[in-house]
């Protein structure tokens, strides 16, 4: 005699594809959200990284010239900036250019640290802190090389996909 409620075996056994079935629906939706999450914070930190290798670039193309190159250094800094920074980079490069060539100076320099300091995404807009020290040598010069540390605090500004240096403020 059947008890009623009781199940039949052949139930039971469709139960269980169904039972896995629905098993593997909510573990592929979280492997899919926990997936994206990681590759937006993925994004995120390359963004971030980008955004301070811009102004380690630009800061070392500040202190990178050279009398016999200098056209081109300068067009390198101006190529690397936007908005108040390029203004006002290129407010002076003519004096700038004309000193190097008229006293054969070459600088160069190196970046000891530089630090993320804060991001806006929204306006994709980026602080970044930047050490670097240079060293100015004139040819033929008896004046010995001079040694100069720059603390600068650089604003980078993303722009179709790319950080831009938009504003450079030297730091005490």
């Amino acid at each position: 005699m059947a008890l009623h409620g009781a199940r039949s075996p052949r139930r039971s056994r469709s139960l269980v594809p169904a039972a896995l079935l629905v098993l593997v629906a909510v573990l592929g939706t979280a492997w899919v959200r926990i997936g994206g999450d990681l590759d937006g914070a993925r994004s995120a930190a390359l963004d971030r990284f980008a955004a301070v290798q811009a102004a380690q670039r630009y800061a070392l193309s500040l202190m990178a010239i050279d009398y016999r190159t200098v056209d081109r250094d300068v067009r390198r800094v101006l190529d690397s900036s936007t908005g108040q920074a390029r203004d006002e980079y290129a407010k002076g490069a003519e004096r700038l250019k004309a000193a190097t060539r008229l006293n054969k100076a070459t600088q160069t320099g190196v970046v000891r640290a530089a630090g993320l300091v804060s991001v806006d995404g929204p306006r994709s807009i980026a602080r970044v802190l930047v050490v670097a020290d240079s060293v100015i040598r004139w040819e033929g010069a008896k004046t010995p090389p001079q040694d100069r540390f720059y603390r600068w605090s650089v604003e980078v500004t993303k722009v179709g996909g790319a950080w831009w240096v938009s504003k450079l403020e030297q730091v005490t």
